[in-house]
């Protein structure tokens, strides 16, 4: 994955997003050739030439201090999730080597959280490019055995755009679906010399036309609470809070918990679900690592 086109592709997409009203720039009533702000516009907002602006844009080579990364970020109106993606692609400035990436491992203390919550609530670990790294027993009886399938399709962004099962699982399918692009971007910022990822991403460009429309809008989300509504065939309707935690010492890996409002009918749902499961499935499952990466 080729850095300096990632950074173009990113600064040009958030740019065309900004109108000038929102912006707050008088135009005249010309027609404008382009859907947003005008690289000019753009850096004058931010205090720096339109050149240096331009050859920023255009992913060359640059030195660019902190500040001037802060003053683009302004100027765009990022949030933080961008303002984090803009950072990680401007730091790596040249085409990335190719190392070795660490596999990922989830700590026995981290299974065994998940063991003791087994039949409460659902309750999985996300790694890098989304990979579901362990799940306890009420997680995957909700969404899917991910430790029934081989290591590479332990993955919620393949789950979610390849499994029809996902589409009849999640009531805001197309919501859910564009946020998980949304935070496999801040991935590929974050670790440009993933191969893992860059495959990923190659498959689902090829394999769904939703996963290649989201991703060429360059949009960049890490969600850390929500609701989600979901419709199992077991169990029906459930709408469930949830909340993405780090351990410390994991910084790749999510803690994702989900919860049902006490007394409500989504609790009661999840206690049948826990009940229609059994004690005999493995509480958290996954006890083979992901194996060493290539």
């Amino acid at each position: 994955m080729e850095h300096n086109a990632e950074l173009r592709d990113f600064l040009r997409a958030r740019r065309n997003r900004l109108s000038p009203q929102d912006a707050g720039i008088t135009v005249s009533g010309a027609p404008r050739r382009v859907p947003g702000l005008r690289r000019e516009e753009l850096a004058r907002l931010a205090g720096v030439s339109t050149d240096y602006y331009t050859r920023l844009e255009q992913g060359r080579h640059l030195n660019v201090s902190e500040a001037v990364l802060d003053a683009v970020a302004r100027a765009l109106r990022l949030d933080a999730a961008e303002r984090a993606c803009l950072f990680e692609l401007a730091r790596h400035r040249t085409p990335p080597r190719r190392r070795p990436v660490r596999p990922q491992r989830v700590r026995p203390e981290v299974h065994r959280v998940l063991d003791l919550l087994g039949d409460l609530t659902p309750v999985f670990v996300i790694g890098r490019r989304t990979d579901v790294l362990a799940a306890n027993r009420l997680a995957r009886t909700l969404l899917t055995d991910f430790s029934t399938l081989p290591h590479r399709d332990r993955n919620l962004a393949r789950f979610m755009f390849l499994d029809d099962a996902a589409r009849d699982l999640h009531r805001e399918w197309d919501k859910h679906a564009a946020e998980t692009v949304a935070a496999l971007r801040l991935d590929a910022a974050r670790h440009p010399d993933d191969p893992g990822l860059t495959e990923l991403v190659g498959e689902l460009t090829i394999k769904s036309a939703e996963f290649r429309a989201w991703w060429a809008d360059h949009n960049v989300r890490q969600r850390s609470h929500g609701v989600k509504l979901y419709h199992h065939p077991v169990v029906g309707d459930l709408t469930l809070s949830y909340e993405h935690a780090l351990f410390p010492g994991d910084s790749d890996q999510l803690v994702c918990i989900h919860t049902a409002e006490p007394g409500s009918t989504s609790e009661a749902a999840l206690q049948l679900l826990a009940a229609w499961t059994g004690s005999d499935t493995p509480a958290s499952g996954f006890p083979d690592p992901e194996p060493d990466p290539r």
